[in-house]
């Protein structure tokens, strides 16, 4: 013992030593990076007492030290930014569920305004609006050259007046013209239904509303079925969802795993991360799960969707997520307003960072693009004739009539299968797979 005593001090003493030596140096180096972060901050000032003076026109001076401001955090990443009193409490207001607006997520790219992805049930969603456009004026005004504050601040005005967006879409020729009317955008975060055995959960955004949704919308659901023995599985839709509150995300991925790691956050430093566990309990009790993703599902989707697909608990399935790792802290600010700062990354629980590589579905599922408006297809073709429909043909005298109401039951479920793949190709292929995976009945016994 006293010998690993003695040989923790030598180290220390030696540490001392060479500290001692290097001192001088990195003291030296720190002073002079000091002095030249004095002499820019003397350059603003010059610059800033210029404009005041010989700018053509009277400037603000409170817009013009906020414009410096958000300069300063946008040339960082598209997602760090300054925000206003007003834009702050709005952000406020929008993370609890309800905001004005047209009803889209966006992001900045080559100068341009992409959309991430258009909020079910608002004008964006109406008027056609898809993940992956861009927006390249706002009322005949170019956004290229604005920033993403200035260009959403642009689309924002009073509910009920119209705003025309000019769309440029991969697989269009020309650039369109969009009319919509603004409206207050009330989200649903959580819609719930039932598709013939498989439980539908539409997660549209991440607010403060979005765990409890789910959790009372799914136990809503299994008792309608009459229980989940009655239930083939569950398809949790996150397409197009562009994520939101970080607790939410590690909410919904909780509900579903019973044990291990959910995200993990690293910053800069080694101390900034942070690891994110799930605890006992299952809302699905073992039950098949298909994820639905695709270019517009981002951030809080995506640590969704990564962390199921790591621990093997859901089958991913669509097309490729936005690919939006990063976290962003906001920090209050004097005069109430605040800092959106991009302080961390995240990471599956495999050590997969989401940044700019988005999540891989599993399967590879495309949603057909719909059929112009105006082109023929066959549905009034003429439809084949069967044995039934000939003249004086026999009948089948075999069967009981409980035995015939169920075939035209299994019929009409059969026929609005087909349906659905006609309206929604790839909820159709994922509640295929649970009934597929529920054919095969429950493996090692549980289920999973």
């Amino acid at each position: 013992m006293n010998k690993l005593i003695l040989a923790a001090v030598g180290g220390a003493a030696l540490g001392l030593v060479v500290s001692s030596q290097l001192a001088g140096p990195l003291l030296a180096q720190e002073a002079k990076n000091n002095a030249s972060v004095y002499e820019q901050l003397d350059l603003f000032g010059d610059i800033f007492e210029r404009i005041r003076a010989g700018y053509v026109e009277q400037v603000d001076d409170k817009k013009l030290i906020e414009a410096a401001i958000n300069g300063m955090l946008t040339s960082l990443d598209p997602h760090s930014s300054y925000l206003s009193a007003d834009d702050a409490a709005k952000m406020r207001v929008q993370t609890s569920g309800e905001f004005g607006g047209l009803g889209i997520e966006v992001t900045q790219e080559d100068g341009w305004v992409k959309v991430v992805s258009p909020m079910d049930g608002t004008p964006a969603d109406a008027a056609g609006i898809l993940a992956g456009d861009y927006i390249t004026s706002v009322n005949g005004e170019s956004v290229l050259g604005l920033t993403l504050d200035q260009a959403v601040d642009l689309m924002r005005g009073p509910v009920g007046s119209e705003i025309i967006i000019t769309v440029v879409r991969d697989g269009e020729g020309e650039p369109f013209d969009v009319s919509l009317i603004r409206d207050t955008i009330k989200l649903t975060a959580v819609r719930t239904r039932t598709e013939g055995n498989a439980i539908v959960l539409r997660v549209t955004t991440f607010n403060e509303q979005t765990y409890p949704n789910l959790r009372d919308g799914l136990a809503e659901q299994v008792a309608d079925a009459g229980g989940v023995e009655n239930v083939d599985g569950i398809v949790l839709d996150l397409r197009n969802n562009p994520g939101g509150l970080l607790n939410q995300a590690i909410f919904v991925s909780d509900a579903f795993l019973d044990a291990g790691e959910i995200v993990s956050t690293r910053g800069r430093e080694l101390t900034d991360g942070e690891r994110f566990n799930a605890t006992a309990g299952d809302l699905a009790q073992g039950k098949p799960i298909v994820v639905l993703i695709n270019g517009g599902s981002a951030s809080a989707s995506e640590i969704v969707a990564g962390a199921l697909q790591d621990h093997r608990r859901a089958i991913i399935v669509g097309t490729n997520s936005f690919g939006k790792g990063s976290v962003q802290t906001v920090v209050p600010l004097r005069g109430d307003g605040a800092m959106r700062l991009t302080t961390a990354r995240y990471y599956t629980p495999s050590g997969r960072s989401i940044q700019a590589l988005g999540i891989s579905p599993d399967i590879i599922v495309q949603q057909p693009r719909r059929s112009a408006a105006g082109v023929e297809d066959d549905t009034d073709a003429p439809q084949p004739r069967a044995e039934a429909d000939l003249r004086g043909s026999l009948r089948n005298d075999s069967l009981s009539e409980d035995e015939i109401r169920q075939i035209e039951e299994d019929r009409a479920r059969a026929e609005a299968a087909a349906q659905l793949r006609e309206d929604d190709y790839q909820l159709a292929y994922a509640i295929d797979i649970l009934k597929g995976l529920n054919a095969l009945g429950p493996i090692n016994g549980n289920g999973n």
